[in-house]
């Protein structure tokens, strides 16, 4: 039987198991840390980093992505202090520059306070979140998808650039991936944001482990969202 250990999120104390993975121990208790990469049930890999919390041991801070992240008994944790809030504002206004054109990024984008991205655009139709290769892989055991190359080269591809007979042809790799998330019907703000979305953080903003209503969440399938049935969202 696993130990159960305590760990302690934004100052709350929760109750888990040792080497639980600390995202998704914080959604399950209620604290929401908005996370990208990230998929229920299936190898964290910190692809996106979005998720990034301090981990705090007396006076030393250290950041790590949550999701990859082991609880342990007594570790402390801080997913929305000053230093995380802003690291995390940095990283999804990368992403938004890499993927503007994606509802999922820009649902993401308003759900931390990122309204315009002060990066150079490229509109990519790959944010390289390995989400399609670890569905495919661990889920469908199918392994029809891969990450190739390295650096800028590095993109999503079949074998040989073929499909393998063991393909399912399920299109669960398209219905994870956060660049074919349905639009929400929310009309678009001049920085590129949905003016629905950005008008619900502004109703939570001083709470920032409040979940908001997206189609981030739906698309995607958040933890919380799963747990109690709702509509919603990360």
């Amino acid at each position: 039987m696993a130990k159960r250990v305590t760990i302690t999120v934004d100052g709350a104390a929760i109750d888990t198991y040792e080497g639980a993975n600390v995202l998704e121990t914080a959604l399950e208790a209620g604290i929401c840390i908005p996370n990208l990469c990230h998929i229920p049930g299936v190898s964290p890999i910190g692809a996106c980093r979005v998720c990034i919390v301090e981990v705090v041991e007396g006076d030393r801070r250290r950041m790590t992505a949550s999701c990859t992240l082991e609880a342990e008994d007594g570790m402390v944790v801080e997913a929305h202090s000053e230093a995380v809030l802003r690291a995390r504002r940095n990283i999804v206004e990368l992403i938004l520059a890499e993927a503007p054109n994606s509802r999922a990024i820009q649902d993401l984008a308003a759900r931390v306070g990122v309204t315009r991205s002060r990066y150079p655009l490229r509109n990519k139709d790959c944010i390289l979140c390995g989400r399609c290769v670890r569905v495919c892989d661990e889920i469908w055991q199918s392994r029809s998808l891969g990450l190739v190359g390295r650096g800028g080269d590095r993109h999503v591809a079949l074998p040989f650039d073929t499909r393998p007979d063991l393909c399912k042809r399920c299109n669960n790799c398209i219905q994870v991936c956060p660049m074919t998330i349905t639009p929400c019907p929310g009309p678009m703000t001049e920085g590129g944001i949905c003016a629905l979305c950005a008008s619900q953080v502004s109703m939570v903003e001083d709470i920032p482990d409040t979940c908001i209503m997206c189609e981030l969440g739906r698309g995607f399938q958040c933890t919380r969202w799963q747990m109690v049935g709702l509509d919603a969202r990360v």
